[in-house]
C-alpha cells in the first residue's frame, strides 16, 4: 500500500509532462500532415513570392543578428562589469522589446524612425532620407526586437566569467582587449553562442513590428512570416500557407541545429 502511494506522485507527474508534451508536439505534427497531404503545397514553396521571401528573411535576419553581435557585445560587457546609478533601468529598457507586444514596437519604430518620426522627420527633411517602409526598417524592426534575447545571454555570460581571470591577465601584462578575446570570451562562449540562436530565431519569426514599421511589398519588405500571414488572407487559403509555414520550420530547424552543435562544442571545449 505504501509502495503504491509513492508511485501515485510519479504516475501524475509523468502523466503531466506526457500531456505538455503532446501539446507541444501535436500541432507540429499536425502542421506536416496537413501541409505535405494537400495539393498545391509544391506549387505553394516554389513560388517567386514564396523563393523571394526566404531568401529576404534570411539575409535580413542574419546581417540584424551580426549588428546585435558587433553593438550588443560591448554593451553586455559593459554592464556586466560596472555599476552605475540607474543601472536597473537601462537593463529594463533594454529587455523591455522581450515582452513589448509586436505592435507596439512597431508603432514605436514608426513614431521614432517614420517619415514624421523624431528622427526620420528630419532625416527625411534634411537629406531625403525615408527609413520606414524599406528593407531598411525590415531590419531596424527586427534588431529592435531580437538584440535583447542576445544582449540579455551575453550579459549573462560575462557575468559567470570570474573577474580575477582578467586581474590575473592584466598583471602579467595582458591588455584589456587581448585579456577580453583570449579569456573572457572562450569562457562566455556557449552563453553568446545561445544568445546568438535566440537573437536570429527571434529576427526571422518577426511579425509585427515589421509589417507596421516596414510593410509587406514583395521583394522588399515582405518576409517569410508576413508572406504567410498573405498566402492565408488570399484565395490560397490555409493549404499553401501551411506549406510556406513548414518551409519557414525547416529552415529554422537547420539552422538552430547548426547553432546548438556550435555551442555543445564549445561547452565540450569549455
Amino acid at each position: 500500500m505504501i509502495a503504491l502511494r509513492a508511485r501515485i506522485p510519479l504516475a501524475s507527474a509523468g502523466l503531466l509532462c506526457a500531456i505538455f508534451a503532446v501539446f507541444f508536439v501535436l500541432p507540429f505534427a499536425g502542421l506536416i500532415e496537413r501541409g505535405l497531404g494537400e495539393d498545391g503545397a509544391w506549387k505553394a514553396i516554389s513560388s517567386d513570392t514564396a523563393l523571394d521571401a526566404l531568401v529576404l528573411s534570411l539575409w535580413t535576419s542574419t546581417l540584424s543578428l551580426l549588428i546585435a553581435i558587433v553593438a550588443g557585445t560591448p554593451v553586455a560587457y559593459w554592464l556586466s562589469h560596472t555599476r552605475f546609478p540607474g543601472k536597473g533601468v537601462l537593463e529594463a529598457l533594454i529587455d523591455l522589446p522581450i515582452v513589448l507586444p509586436p505592435t507596439i514596437a512597431g508603432v514605436a519604430l514608426l513614431t521614432a524612425f517614420g517619415r514624421k518620426g523624431l528622427l526620420g522627420g528630419p532625416l527625411d527633411d534634411w537629406f531625403g532620407l525615408t527609413l520606414g517602409f524599406s528593407t531598411a526598417a525590415v531590419i531596424m524592426a527586427q534588431l529592435f526586437v531580437s538584440a535583447p534575447f542576445y544582449v540579455r545571454a551575453a550579459r549573462a555570460g560575462f557575468a559567470s566569467v570570474d573577474a580575477q581571470f582578467e586581474r590575473v591577465a592584466h598583471t602579467l601584462g595582458a591588455s584589456r582587449l587581448r585579456a577580453f578575446t583570449q579569456i573572457v570570451l572562450p569562457l562566455s562562449w556557449p552563453s553568446l553562442a545561445a544568445g546568438a540562436a535566440l537573437c536570429w530565431a527571434r529576427a526571422l519569426g518577426e511579425l509585427g513590428a515589421t509589417l507596421i514599421f516596414a510593410g509587406n511589398l514583395q521583394g522588399e519588405t515582405q518576409t517569410m512570416p508576413l508572406a504567410i500571414l498573405n498566402t492565408f488572407e488570399s484565395a490560397e487559403g490555409l493549404t499553401a500557407a501551411v506549406a510556406l509555414a513548414i518551409l519557414l520550420l525547416a529552415v529554422a530547424l537547420v539552422a538552430l541545429a547548426i547553432f546548438w552543435m556550435f555551442s555543445s562544442r564549445a561547452r565540450g571545449t569549455a
